[in-house]
């Protein structure tokens, strides 16, 4: 059996080590991060410009595209990466994070879970086994098993309910899987919050599956950063080196590399592209909210270290003014800096562990923020 990960460098410090993660549409060099395309786009950000800016993956929600254009539609049109013209490797989540932020909307059972559609009322159940085959249709490189966590904080007795619940479904999705065919990869999340001994639960019961990869799920839902990072230590202590780790909607960069030295290959977040459309821009010399009246005259890019198409053409006046006006390149150019600024990082981190040099990284990284 061909590996789907192998290891290409290690921190001599930490766990932290780069990787190639071998994908139906292509490898994707590890720790990496996916922008966050539910609808199968990047919210102002043509894939042209995406792929310039070296974005590896793009991350797909299975259960709007279910919802809007439809199975049927995507299907006749060659799959999810024919149809968004997207030749990468694409990653779709389960719709366990809509039973999460639609839950007025959803009922949760043994079987499966009721939405009550968020557009027009419809009701739709679907069970582990469907959403196996929803992601299956689509043709994405990395389909997720149906989950549920609850917020945070949460009883342990419920979140025990929903690591049993989350086991009974990953068990369901894997049998249904093998029976596919599928050259997809299947991966396994993991919940129980910060409650150590169901999330090792979780995850001993998930090895016990052996899922091409697994996820921490259920995480940077107000929980203290410190339970968090010892989750996810922990957590690299259980799962094999030679699996691939993803946590899973966290974006905040110190905590990225605070995880990424904890042993993440993959993060996701829609931190960088929502702020950006909301205004706010990441630089190296802090947050910048640009429609804030000191711009209006700045003739500084955004980042004055930064190389991106934003920042060396036009001025924080420039983009203040798009802003104000509400115009449709602001949220073109603001996207194309932030998402620079991240995959940036990202490329840094990368070079770093394979220098062993990555604490060094992280430490100037913090350093920085912390002088802000």
């Amino acid at each position: 059996m061909k590996k789907t990960f192998e290891i290409t460098a290690s921190d001599t410090h930490s766990s932290a080590r780069t990787g190639i993660l071998h994908t139906p549409h292509g490898p994707i060099e590890t720790p990496a991060f996916a922008p966050v395309g539910s609808q199968g786009t990047i919210k102002g950000l043509p894939h042209s410009l995406l792929q310039g800016l070296g974005a590896q993956l793009m991350l797909v929600n299975s259960y709007h595209l279910f919802l809007r254009p439809g199975l049927e539609t995507i299907s006749q049109l060659g799959g999810i990466h024919s149809f968004i013209s997207w030749k990468k490797p694409i990653l779709s989540d389960s719709g366990g994070f809509q039973i999460y932020s639609l839950s007025p909307l959803v009922r949760v059972k043994k079987k499966g879970v009721e939405f009550t559609s968020h557009l027009d009322g419809t009701k739709i159940f679907l069970s582990p086994e469907d959403v196996v085959d929803i992601q299956v249709k689509l043709g994405s490189d990395i389909i997720m098993t149906l989950d549920h966590f609850l917020p945070f904080p949460a009883s342990e007795e419920k979140m025990k309910e929903a690591v049993s619940l989350t086991t009974h479904w990953a068990k369901r999705s894997k049998e249904h899987f093998l029976q596919q065919n599928s050259s997809q990869l299947l991966w396994g999340i993991t919940q129980g919050s910060v409650y150590w001994d169901l999330r090792k639960k979780s995850t001993e019961d998930l090895l016990g599956l052996d899922f091409s990869g697994y996820a921490l799920g259920g995480l940077g839902l107000g929980e203290p950063k410190s339970q968090l990072l010892e989750i996810v230590e922990k957590s690299d202590s259980l799962i094999p080196k030679n699996k691939s780790r993803y946590l899973m909607g966290i974006g905040y960069i110190r905590d990225i590399l605070e995880a990424v030295e904890r042993g993440i290959d993959l993060f996701d977040c829609v931190l960088p592209t929502r702020n950006a459309r909301n205004g706010t821009l990441f630089t190296s010399k802090g947050k910048i909210v640009i429609k804030n009246n000191k711009y209006a005259q700045d003739q500084r890019p955004a980042d004055e270290d930064c190389t991106c198409y934003t920042c060396q053409n036009f001025s924080r006046a420039y983009l203040r003014h798009l802003y104000e006006r509400q115009e449709i390149s602001s949220s073109i150019l603001n996207t194309i800096h932030n998402l620079y600024f991240y995959l940036d990082i990202f490329r840094k981190i990368r070079q770093s562990i394979q220098s062993n040099s990555y604490q060094r990284l992280k430490s100037i990284i913090i350093k920085r923020e912390e002088e802000i």
